[in-house]
């Protein structure tokens, strides 16, 4: 089963302006375990890109955050989930039937939960 994770990044992971409680280390162990990870941020898309660029992951995807409906679209999964710190993140989740887990439930990794479902 692929299961799409979407992280904002500031206030959500680690590196964002400001921090959030989601590691490097998490995001790698998901990329490592088969999840498609990628970024959809209020960021500019260059600047996405050269995160990924940094940490050493190839992401699946890199939109703004009002796009999650075009990765939707562009990126075959069996479920997709987003995660953010702020009501524009939920609320472009729910438009884009995206799951979605709040920055500080993301920081606990329920994304082990679902692939040990499986």
């Amino acid at each position: 089963m692929a299961i799409l994770l979407s992280f904002d990044i500031d206030g959500t992971l680690e590196l964002g302006d400001p921090p959030g409680g989601v590691t490097i280390e998490m995001v790698k162990r998901a990329h490592s375990r088969g999840f498609l990870v990628g970024s959809c941020s209020d960021r500019p898309l260059s600047s996405q890109r050269a995160i990924w660029e940094r940490i050493g992951i190839t992401p699946h995807f890199v939109a703004s955050k009002h796009q999650l409906g075009k990765v939707r679209e562009e990126v075959v999964a069996d479920a997709y989930y987003h995660m953010g710190d702020r009501d524009t993140d939920f609320q472009a989740a729910e438009e884009h039937e995206f799951g979605f887990w709040w920055a500080d439930e993301a920081a606990e990794e329920p994304w082990l939960i679902l692939q040990n479902e499986q």
